[in-house]
């Protein structure tokens, strides 16, 4: 085990709380409903030779784009709700239908890498070229320029903030460190929104198993996942914090899902003190805050194990 690093002459920055959100329209809250269109990059990442001559997973990721997207738009249609998309570049190439069909949805889509990338060995210069070749295939699938970004599998870097300010990106939604949403230094007296997540509100934890690939096998109930998130929701109300539920269509998409899916969205979009918005929304409401920017320090390790 290594010991945190002492300061050397100088005192580490202090780390402070994000402070609470005003939100507009007198509203006590804010929700987000957020789907990550994977698809076929969220296995061929890492060994794409050996993940494409699997038909029967390529199947299973394909469900998201032909099917279970569908059915989710439908019932994002029919409740009146707008919710935020993060694209891959490879999944806007594969299935362009898919992906235009949220922009004409009136949905807002956003950047997930291109070929659903970890960062987590990523040099600065690769992680700019994938952030690149992903702009650039939204751009030409779908005409959009945008705003947001989630780092696949929420593995930001260090750089990535200020790789996303330089590139004019408005926010991230990857890191977990707040209730609400805050400006997240990004160097140079340039920041970015951040608008936070966490684990308990992903699908992925609940329903994904693929053989070799990811999951133990347990795929629970709909009904005990959507309780959870509920009981999530509830929770932020109350603190008048910000809920952002990320769902997959390979996963939220199937029927059973997506039923117990859709009285969640029923229910939050029934709360009249609470503000359901796309994170677009949402970022672009912080900003007009003026929050004074925070930072996370990377932790300076050094000496040997005692």
């Amino acid at each position: 085990m290594t010991r945190p690093a002492e300061p050397a002459g100088h005192e580490v920055p202090a780390m402070r709380p994000a402070e609470p959100v005003a939100w507009p329209h007198g509203k006590s809250a804010a929700a987000s409903f957020t789907f990550d269109v994977d698809a076929e990059s969220a296995v061929l990442f890492g060994n794409p030779a050996a993940a494409a001559s699997r038909l029967s997973v390529m199947s299973h990721q394909a469900y998201g784009p032909l099917t279970g997207l569908p059915r989710l738009l439908r019932i994002l249609a029919e409740h009146r709700v707008r919710a935020t998309f993060f694209v891959p570049g490879y999944t806007a190439h594969r299935h362009p239908g898919a992906v235009r069909a949220i922009a004409d949805g009136g949905h807002e889509i956003a950047h997930h890498g291109y070929l659903h990338e970890s960062l987590a060995e990523v040099d600065e210069a690769a992680e700019a070229e994938i952030l690149d070749r992903g702009l650039a295939a939204l751009a030409e699938v779908a005409g959009v320029r945008p705003v947001g970004y989630r780092a696949p599998m929420w593995e930001l870097t260090y750089d990535s903030p200020r790789l996303l300010a330089e590139r004019g990106f408005l926010y991230d939604s990857s890191l977990m460190d707040a209730d609400v949403p805050y400006e997240l230094d990004a160097g140079g007296a340039t920041s970015i929104v951040e608008i936070p997540v966490h684990w308990g509100l992903d699908d992925w934890e609940q329903y994904c198993y693929l053989p070799d690939i990811s999951g133990s096998g347990l795929i629970e109930d709909p009904a005990k996942a959507v309780s959870m998130w509920r009981g999530e929701f509830e929770a932020l109300r109350r603190e008048g914090g910000c809920f952002v539920l990320t769902n997959h269509p390979f996963l939220s998409g199937r029927p059973a899902r997506a039923a117990a899916l859709e009285g969640l969205i029923e229910h939050v979009a029934g709360c009249t003190d609470v503000w359901l918005a796309p994170l677009g929304d949402i970022a672009r409401h912080v900003r007009g805050l003026a929050l004074k920017p925070r930072a996370i320090p990377k932790p300076e390790l050094r000496g040997s194990p005692p």
